[in-house]
């Protein structure tokens, strides 16, 4: 089970930043727990029902769709319909990273399946093998990408690793502080947490996050951190950001595994 990460006791400041004319709502980790995102994605249907926008709002996806929970695959499958109703700007997460090194070298990268890798596979109807001594490795990314559907791939494969709207910064994790966005590193946009977490200001724009889960989302003046750890917890969060207005949308359900 992971810890939640406390946040220093900061104060918070009205939002001056903006997205502009575009409403956008960020997701945070979603770790296959499909019963909560359709329940989030519901909320923020009845939203858009009251905001009434003139233009097709964007959906940004914070990356760790897979792992941990049952419904990794159809998670994809549904960010892949969701292109029809929204603009939608998928990024990529540290467990999808691990997927990607897992298929393309499977020995190296076991550590996938520690990392709930495990319920992917299943939830590809790929059966990992019950001991070690059961593989080799390769057999079994063989068999797994047999049974990726070519549009996963393809969506595992295209992810981006940050996005721009206004003076919002979208990364799965954070950025590295006083480094330029353009300058940032790919396991940084992953994988950083105590660099950024503990920062005063970590760059001039507000960067919105997941990967470091926490029981409440954080609303601070700098970053917005939105993984309130969804797999263990059942809560999954949204933030929506509208000109200078913000607020969470929230979703919940009952926690899966022992």
């Amino acid at each position: 089970m992971f810890k939640f990460w406390r946040s220093r006791k900061l104060k918070s400041e009205p939002a001056a930043s903006t997205v502009g004319d575009c409403l956008v709502y960020a997701i945070g980790d979603i770790h296959g727990r499909i019963d909560v995102l359709d329940v989030l994605l519901g909320r923020i249907r009845s939203d858009l029902l009251e905001l009434k926008p003139a233009d097709r709002p964007s959906l940004v996806f914070l990356g760790d769709y897979i792992d941990r929970g049952p419904g990794s695959r159809a998670v994809i499958d549904r960010v892949l319909e969701l292109g029809s109703e929204f603009n939608v700007i998928a990024l990529r997460g540290n467990h999808e990273d691990a997927l990607i090194r897992f298929l393309e070298d499977p020995e190296a990268n076991t550590g996938w399946l520690d990392h709930g890798g495990v319920q992917t596979l299943l939830a590809y109807g790929v059966n990992p093998p019950q001991r070690a001594d059961q593989l080799p490795w390769t057999d079994l990314r063989d068999r797994f990408a047999q049974a990726l559907p070519d549009n996963h791939l393809r969506f595992f494969r295209q992810l981006e690793h940050y996005a721009e709207i206004g003076d919002y910064v979208f990364a799965h994790a954070g950025v590295r502080p006083d480094v330029a966005l353009d300058q940032q590193t790919a396991h940084d946009l992953m994988w950083i947490r105590k660099p950024f977490l503990e920062a005063d200001q970590a760059m001039d724009r507000v960067v919105v996050h997941g990967h470091t889960p926490a029981e409440t989302p954080h609303m601070g003046r700098w970053r917005i951190g939105i993984d309130t750890g969804a797999y263990a917890t059942g809560v999954l969060t949204a933030v929506r950001l509208h000109g200078t207005d913000r607020s969470f949308i929230s979703s919940r359900a009952g926690p899966v595994g022992p």
